[in-house]
């Protein structure tokens, strides 16, 4: 990690490297405030907007009497901070002069009535490596890309940067929005979720900004707004790419100046929000298409997260199964013990093959309704929906699953014997049979065959001895 003070600072940014590589590169602007016998206390923020002056609201509270009660902010614009003066009594000055507004560069004397600032700004390199742990808050995963997005998370949850979570439906945007708030010191105040697709486009400016008492038809009172709802925590602005054109300038005003103005009002409300934003679109597609304002879209994708798609991370499918069957509600009996505990080899192979349109959402769905079809306390083949095991899926796992012999000893149903002895002696030929094809399968590499088995190398190995297979020398 490194500091570095250019004279632009870009924005809060990832950057993806050619070697495969990830950096994140964290903006931030630190004011020294003299406090008298050569002594400066120092303060960094990293969010778009720091206020200034003398009320207790102020990002930067200032203990002086010739300081207005909201006397300035600084906000960045594009590679650069922004010095404004919100309308004070005793002016802003920038290195003596006094300004309504000016750009700020590192090293700049700042004066508000009395007080006496220094403004830096600087660029934070952090070298991104995948995280060790297969999970992050709510969020599970053992891919390395998934692993990676830890990394970024463990950076940024802690700041108030304005978050981009791209990925298609159900890859579990939602669910990286709450740990990113759960995990930022937000944690205690609100997250307010709103889903732009789902409101009619003439009452989302109302539903996100509040109205006043008679400003339309139906307005019988005021009401606050999602903005205001979720002051000093986070809203979670959900299908963003879905917002109408003519609401987008609204937004952008909100992201600059944190301030909402409800329909009908005239006065400005300050709001202290982090906003996340999600989308299944490509929003550059649909800024160069027209349908998405190129000023928002620089303003809200401070950083961006990539969320890939299940059928990229088919390792993960048997941690998010168990993840499922743990926690799920609906794997729960009347005493609130778990009912099913596991699935059966044949049923990974097929969830693994499976492509997975709807994402990690349809694979909740499918354990649960397995839940509900299965009478032993685990999830067979004969559990799971029959789209996952069409001809062209059971095709592909018959790749794998070996073709069950005859158990030895038996020529036909009048041999199988009681329903226990029969049952044991089918299993024990699918456990010899799945041995060895899988040997087969890895150039007889026990721990590959151990690991695409999903069960411990001890154990592998234990089967073999059962059975008495052995690797060739």
């Amino acid at each position: 990690m490194g500091t570095k003070f250019p004279d632009y600072v870009p924005p809060t940014q990832i950057a993806y490297r050619p070697d495969g590589g990830t950096t994140l590169h964290l903006r931030k602007c630190r004011l020294a405030v003299e406090v008298g016998d050569g002594r400066w206390a120092e303060h960094v923020f990293d969010q778009a907007v720091v206020t200034l002056g003398s009320m207790d609201d102020n990002d930067l509270v200032l203990a002086d009497d010739t300081v207005s009660r909201y006397h300035c902010r600084i906000y960045q614009e594009d590679n650069a901070y922004v010095l404004e003066d919100l309308a004070s009594t005793n002016g802003s000055f920038i290195d003596g002069v006094r300004i309504k507004a000016a750009y700020l560069a590192p090293g700049h004397a700042v004066e508000l009535g009395n007080s006496r600032l220094q403004f830096q700004s600087f660029d934070e390199e952090v070298h991104i490596t995948p995280s060790e742990e297969e999970r992050f808050g709510g969020i599970i995963g053992a891919n390395v890309q998934m692993r990676k997005i830890f990394g970024i998370l463990e950076k940024i949850a802690p700041t108030d940067t304005t978050v981009v979570i791209e990925g298609e439906t159900g890859t579990g945007k939602e669910v990286v929005a709450q740990t990113i708030h759960q995990t930022s010191h937000r944690a205690e105040k609100p997250f307010v979720v709103f889903d732009c697709s789902a409101v009619p486009a003439n009452l989302i400016e109302s539903e996100l900004f509040g109205h006043e008492k008679g400003s339309f038809t139906g307005a019988i009172t005021a009401r606050q707004g999602l903005f205001e709802m979720a002051s000093g925590g986070t809203i979670f602005l959900d299908e963003l790419g879905e917002l109408s054109l003519e609401l987008q300038p609204k937004l952008l005003r909100v992201l600059e100046t944190r301030e909402v103005r409800r329909v009908g009002g005239l006065r400005a409300i300050k709001v202290d929000v982090r906003v996340i934003a999600a989308t299944n679109r490509k929003l550059e597609d649909e800024v160069r298409e027209g349908r998405f304002r190129e000023d928002l879209y620089y303003r809200l994708s401070v950083v961006r997260l990539f969320l890939p798609p299940l059928r990229d991370r088919r390792e993960d499918i048997a941690l998010l199964v168990r993840h499922f069957l743990r926690v799920g509600r609906f794997n729960r009996d009347a005493q609130g013990n778990p009912r099913l505990n596991g699935l059966g080899h044949q049923v990974l192979e097929a969830l693994r093959t499976y492509d997975w349109p709807g994402n990690v959402r349809e694979l909740l769905n499918v354990v649960e309704r397995a839940c509900s079809f299965a009478e032993t306390d685990t999830i067979e083949l004969a559990d799971l929906p029959p789209h996952l095991l069409d001809q062209s899926h059971m095709q592909r796992l018959q790749q794998l699953k070996p073709q069950l012999l005859q158990p030895e000893g038996v020529d036909g149903v009048e041999d199988l014997g009681p329903f226990k002895d029969a049952k044991e002696k089918w299993v024990q030929s699918f456990e010899r049979d799945y041995i060895r094809a899988l040997l087969e399968r890895n150039d007889f590499n026990i721990s590959h065959a151990a690991r695409e088995a999903d069960i411990d190398r001890k154990y592998f190995r234990k089967l073999m001895k059962k059975y008495g297979i052995e690797t060739p020398d």
